[in-house]
């Protein structure tokens, strides 16, 4: 059964019909498309429908329909199209993904019929962007769900299997991650907030967090380095609990978009969980998060303004894809800002093989100029490492059970400091691209 989709605007004439007509020809094999609207006009605007068949879409055949017609239908996702501000968009209840997407309402142009008909054009054409940039969105989701059910374990691939478990333990636990396979960043004595205050994160900004949003799993502050700005779409890589998304939705701001990508389910579902607690607390839909692998990003091309990743692409058996697959979903121009953990100097091979040091970032650490090379590699340009100590120090300082049985295996007189840091990243795709 495909996932309901529904798009509703005051009328249901023209906006969210040609919505209707655009998603269902663009993704009318994965989604069920339809629309409504809280007083329907009982017809569509001929208008809507003649400018429509323009690009090759039909949607004579659709009709004007109430939201009460839905209210006793399994609706996965609302989309309100209400753009005025003297218009109420239909509310929708029930635990349902929302996005609110507003456009202009070309029934309430004036002048002559060519006129109106360019407004009515203009206001297809915008639907027709948006609308399939949503639809691509949700192709890449649903081929980066269909590799992590169908690849066999094998390989790297086991290694990515245990990193997954580990963290699924995290989202489910709510941060008590250590064990067998701690995962990064944890840590039995320090606190989440003390750990992210220590890396550069303000009081101001973990108390705007959804409760639960903060699972202590940074290495760095991303946010500093992106210097984020309105309107942006921002990308965090293995958003876990929506940490870094949550802070990056308040900056990017309501016509800005955060979108979190993880591929833990657990993770996902945990943070789409408080979802509505930021959105009663900043009246914005800006935020979201999609299933996936940061080596396969379920994220169109050229579609990102920002990317920013906190501690997570060390847990990647292929990093050179990683950062191929960055530049992919750059705008010409775009940045990145990325905190992670890299070597000064090779780990013992014993430390090397522990599996729990690969789930905490250690082992999967590589030596700093290797990193350079890497993100040149992939076409950046710009490219600037700052290597940084206090991340690891404080780990050293509150005796995480992790470091402190990789200590174990590293040579007399030696600490973890000596061989791992935290490393500030930061490049721009070049413009020309």
């Amino acid at each position: 059964m495909k996932p309901l989709v529904l798009i509703l605007c005051t009328g249901n004439s023209c906006r969210s019909q040609m919505a209707e007509g655009v998603l269902r020809a663009a993704a009318g094999d994965l989604l069920e498309v339809a629309s409504a609207g809280s007083q329907p006009s009982g017809y569509v605007h001929p208008m809507a429908v003649e400018v429509m068949r323009e690009i090759g879409i039909d949607i004579s055949a659709q009709r004007s329909k109430s939201v009460r017609e839905f209210l006793n239908r399994p609706v996965e996702t609302v989309i309100t199209v209400c753009g005025n501000a003297d218009q109420a968009c239909p509310s929708f209840p029930g635990k349902v993904n929302r996005h609110h997407w507003p456009f202009d309402d070309p029934a309430h142009a004036t002048g002559t019929e060519d006129e109106i008909r360019a407004v009515f054009r203009r206001v297809r054409d915008e639907i027709r962007r948006v609308f399939e940039a949503y639809a691509d969105g949700r192709r890449d989701e649903r081929q980066a769900s269909e590799a992590l059910r169908n690849e066999p374990p094998a390989g790297a691939e086991a290694v990515r299997d245990q990193v997954r478990a580990a963290y699924a333990r995290v989202a489910q636990t709510g941060g008590s991650c250590c064990g067998p396979a701690s995962a990064c960043g944890c840590s039995s004595g320090l606190a989440p907030d003390a750990l992210a205050q220590s890396v550069g994160y303000s009081q101001e900004e973990l108390a705007s967090l959804p409760e639960g949003a903060n699972l202590g799993l940074s290495c760095g502050n991303p946010q500093a380095l992106a210097e984020l700005r309105e309107g942006e779409v921002v990308l965090d890589l293995g958003s876990g609990a929506g940490f870094d998304v949550f802070l990056a939705g308040r900056k990017v701001g309501p016509q800005g978009r955060a979108i979190g990508v993880d591929m833990t389910p657990e993770m996902i579902q945990r943070a789409r969980q408080a979802v509505p607690e930021y959105r009663k607390r900043t009246g914005w839909d800006n935020v979201e998060f999609r299933l996936g692998e940061i080596e396969h990003l379920p994220v169109a091309d050229a579609s990102v303004d920002v990317v920013i990743s906190n501690c997570v692409i060390n847990l990647s058996p292929d990093k050179p894809q990683v950062w191929r697959e960055i530049a992919r979903v750059l705008k010409p121009g775009g940045r990145v800002a990325i905190s992670d953990l890299a070597l000064r100097r090779p780990l013992p091979p014993a430390v090397v093989q522990m599996l729990e040091a690969w789930v905490g970032c250690v082992a999967g650490a590589v030596p700093v100029e290797e990193v350079e090379q890497m993100v040149r590699a992939a076409g950046l340009a710009d490219v600037r490492l700052i290597p940084r100590t206090d991340y690891v120090e404080a780990l050293d300082q509150f005796e995480d059970p992790l470091y402190r049985k990789v200590a174990e295996h590293l040579p007399p007189g030696t600490r973890m400091a000596d061989y791992l840091v935290s490393l500030t990243i930061t490049a721009r795709k070049p413009a020309g691209e």
